[in-house]
């Protein structure tokens, strides 16, 4: 544990250089940047080590590895982000320990997320989950909506009880116009929140950038980094 600990904080240490060095090189402040540690498939052992070493912010793709865990961990005060494409069926579960959900992009997860916020006298922060590699009117590889279907997603959103709209999350795409140019996507989703802003000010969250390309996001004005493997290692698929 204590070699695990050892590595953790190094990775932490060199993840923390690389942000305030891409916020000086964008002239922006440190603070201005959030962390947000993705720590799907490895155990709740880590994320505690992780809370030891001051992190907040940590993010899930999976419901049955997120549950369990979520619930491991639940004295520490993490603020819990739930990332991957999400089904209606898993949303019950999803509310009960996400703070954020990042990957909103379709009515009906919205209303079903709005149903069991309310159902569970929660408030659960929502983002816009944007496909750059979306066909007009369509989804994206990953999950997302295409930008077109922004506004009247984040209405959707804005005006659904129990949730409340924090902004836009994207993916860098792998195919489309965008693929391979990671500083114009991410400058494409600021545009788009500066388009959302207009009708909800306070949804000024724009989660974009992971390991492999968190300078990018941070120099095209992002306000959270999504990053795993650059803190936890590479850790074989499971399954």
């Amino acid at each position: 544990m204590t070699d695990r600990r050892a590595e953790l904080a190094a990775n932490l240490a060199k993840v923390e250089e690389r942000i305030a060095a891409a916020c000086v090189a964008a002239g922006r402040k440190r603070e201005e940047v959030t962390l947000i540690v993705v720590t799907k498939t490895y155990p709740a052992e880590d994320v505690r080590i992780l809370s030891e070493l001051g992190v907040r912010h940590v993010a899930e793709n999976r419901d049955q590895d997120a549950a369990p865990k979520a619930e491991a961990c639940s004295d520490l005060p993490l603020s819990w982000n739930f990332v991957g494409q999400l089904q209606t069926n898993k949303v019950r579960s999803v509310v009960g320990y996400a703070d954020v959900v990042q990957s909103v992009d379709r009515a009906r997860l919205v209303t079903a997320l709005s149903k069991e916020a309310e159902r569970s006298g929660r408030e659960v922060g929502c983002l816009i989950q944007v496909a750059l590699d979306a066909e007009e009117g369509g989804r994206g590889e990953r999950g997302g909506v295409g930008p077109d279907g922004v506004e009247e997603l984040g209405g959707l959103v804005a005006q659904a009880p129990g949730l409340r709209l924090d902004g836009l999350m994207t993916v860098a795409p792998l195919t489309g116009p965008y693929a391979g140019r990671e500083l114009a996507a991410f400058g494409r989703l600021m545009d788009l929140s500066t388009d959302l802003r207009r009708a909800h000010p306070a949804a000024n969250m724009v989660s974009a950038g992971m390991s492999a390309d968190l300078e990018q996001a941070v120099a095209a004005g992002a306000t959270h980094v999504r990053v795993g493997t650059a803190v936890l290692g590479v850790r074989p698929r499971l399954g």
